[in-house]
């Protein structure tokens, strides 16, 4: 039996993801493959950091978060191929979430406009979408 939920609780799971996660959370790209799990250390070259807004996502609706004011740009900071994302808090001291990056169009958990990053670069997020299961 497949378990189901309703778009109320899908969307109470999604507000409370980034409550968890907390205000003025950081966004950082990596080069490589994500670490084994949130609490490894962090792998591969950081190549880009976004400070997110203090309320970086909008209100779960259809049991799905999305960042607020996208794109969101910035200056890269190092130069490599895009491979994976981490959320961090505030501090950027723990992860509280880490998934692939692919190009925009490229079915990745974050998508940017072009994974070949130079320092000085502009890199755009051009995608974030979180679904809660159970639908």
């Amino acid at each position: 039996m497949t378990v189901q939920n309703s778009t109320a609780v899908r969307n109470a799971q999604g507000d409370a993801w980034e409550t968890a996660i907390g205000t003025s959370a950081k966004l950082r790209i990596y080069t490589g493959a994500q670490p084994a799990n949130c609490a490894a250390s962090r792998t591969g070259t950081l190549l880009v950091e976004y400070s997110l807004a203090s309320d970086w996502c909008a209100a779960a609706s259809s049991g799905a978060k999305v960042f607020n004011s996208l794109p969101l740009s910035t200056t890269a900071a190092g130069t490599g191929t895009a491979g994976h994302y981490a959320i961090m808090d505030s501090a950027g001291t723990t992860c509280h979430e880490q998934g692939s990056v692919t190009a925009t169009g490229g079915g990745g958990d974050l998508t940017i406009d072009n994974t070949s990053i130079a320092s000085g670069q502009t890199v755009s997020v051009t995608g974030f979408t979180k679904t809660w299961p159970g639908a």
